[in-house]
């Protein structure tokens, strides 16, 4: 199963970080993964306006293909300004809506304080919702505290967390084998 861990922003350390830690938690869970890792800060980005996908440059199209060719996603935020980064949001509305139907997806989000903990819960899952993705319900929100000078994770809790996001993104990767990805609707 080919899992893509998108690291959602072109700034900063941590979610890179809290990525490291899933997917080493993912390769004790299950065997089974072939994980590919794109990271927005790699790519030339383009402000999508509604033209035809074609007209946008090779990374903006890039990012479509490994979208679309993954099974399943790990998304990582970091919480600017009480919302996900505009660049993330950007790559989401590169894509088809049928894109990421009835795939697997875990979200993790990392913030400056517990205060955006529901960014999450509150922007990215209705995002993640309208493409019909299968998103895990145990997202992980870790702060600044969290982490050591060389952004380590060093809370145990949240290692359990992740841990047990990896525990459930498997199951949710077991059931989704089977289930047809094809639109029954024309929406």
């Amino acid at each position: 199963m080919k899992v893509l861990f998108v690291d959602g922003t072109i700034i900063g350390s941590k979610t890179g970080a809290v990525l490291d830690t899933v997917e080493e938690y993912l390769k004790e869970a299950s065997a089974d993964f072939q994980i590919a890792r794109m990271n927005l800060a790699d790519y030339d980005h383009q402000f999508v306006d509604g033209r035809p996908s074609e007209q946008y440059n090779a990374d903006m199209q890039e990012m479509v293909r490994k979208f679309e060719a993954a099974d399943a996603y790990i998304i990582a935020t970091p919480i600017f300004q009480g919302s996900i980064p505009g660049v993330l949001k950007n790559a989401f509305d590169m894509l088809h809506p049928h894109a990421m139907r009835y795939k697997p997806v875990s979200m993790v989000a990392n913030g400056g304080t517990y205060q955006h903990h529901l960014v999450a819960e509150f922007q990215l899952k209705p995002i993640l919702d309208y493409f019909r993705c299968l998103v895990t319900p145990n997202f992980v929100y870790t702060h600044s505290g969290h982490f050591d000078q060389d952004n380590r994770i060093i809370d145990e809790d949240v290692h359990n967390r992740l841990r047990e996001l990896a525990r459930v993104f498997t199951k949710y990767t077991e059931m989704s084998k089977d289930l047809c990805k094809d639109a029954l609707d024309s929406h």
